[in-house]
């Protein structure tokens, strides 16, 4: 035998025993499948499923029946129960299909992370943004949050994304990965209650003292308004005309708009019946409003 065909032999033999070996390391870690292993996986997939749509719904039907203090508190349970599910559903599925031992576990280890670092980066970001959220709680279920453009109330938190319900009724999926680049803005924080500001706008000439009276007793008789958080009223003079701020909180965060068009329908009929002017259309078109 040549010496260039006694390389390529032994190039094939240590090929081969690779082979082999990867071989013997797989059937090592991989447990026998039958037809009775797949059906107990199926069945437990469909469990995990049912049970985590059981208790979306369960969760969300005491959190809309109970005092509305305890609502916000009741969902925030919701993500945490979402993560036992889907973990005890994967350990199982693992203890059914992998033989687990210790070093098979940091085998199967090993090649997991390997392989979601390179072909699903941005999934394994977004499921390890979303278990650092639950601890560190920038937002959760009931909260009315800002990311990017997308402003409104949390509906959902999964293991990869948050759902949450804009103004306009639409259901916008965010992956939780956004936190390490969005700003995020949150209104209420678990609260109950969000600050609203509501904007005004009235010419120079304006009796100053008597809007802020104004707003502020149009804030402290609505029937929406928390009157155990402060009401404030703040004014900004431009250019065009004067600036006024009413900011106040409703009952519950979810009357956001509903209380904001209150504050605004019975704070122009009490201008109505003082005659205050607003700023004229020449100075409003030709300056910025801010």
């Amino acid at each position: 035998m040549s010496a260039i065909n006694y390389q390529f032999y032994l190039l094939a033999q240590s090929a081969g025993d690779a082979a082999k070996e990867t071989a013997e390391q797989t059937r090592e870690i991989v447990s026998k499948i039958t037809t009775g292993k797949i059906a107990q996986g199926v069945f437990i997939l469909l469990a995990a499923y049912l049970t985590l749509k059981i208790l979306d719904k369960l969760v969300l039907w005491l959190s809309e029946r109970i005092a509305k203090e305890w609502r916000l508190r009741v969902k925030q349970f919701l993500p945490f129960l979402r993560m036992i599910v889907l973990t005890t559903a994967t350990v199982v599925l693992m203890n059914l299909f992998l033989n687990l031992s210790k070093e098979n576990i940091l085998a199967v280890t090993g090649t997991v992370a390997v392989a979601l670092g390179f072909a699903f980066k941005d999934f394994a970001s977004s499921i390890i943004a979303g278990i650092v959220g639950l601890f560190e709680s920038p937002y959760g279920v009931g909260d009315r949050i800002k990311i990017g453009e997308h402003y409104g109330e949390v509906v959902s938190y999964g293991l990869r994304s948050v759902q949450i319900q804009t103004p306009n009724d639409n259901i916008v999926t965010i992956p939780h990965n956004k936190i390490w680049t969005e700003a995020l803005s949150n209104s209420n924080a678990g609260a109950l209650e969000a600050q609203v500001v509501t904007e005004f706008y009235f010419a120079h000439e304006i009796d100053v003292n008597l809007v802020r009276k104004i707003l502020y007793r149009v804030a402290q008789t609505s029937k929406y308004t928390a009157l155990k958080l402060p009401i404030a009223v703040v004014m900004t003079e431009k250019p065009w005309g004067s600036s006024f701020k009413l900011k106040a909180y409703p009952l519950d965060a979810r009357d956001e708009f509903i209380y904001q068009t209150d504050l605004t329908v019975r704070a122009k009929c009490a201008f109505a019946k003082h005659k205050l002017s607003y700023p004229r259309m020449f100075d409003v078109e030709n300056k910025n409003i801010s």
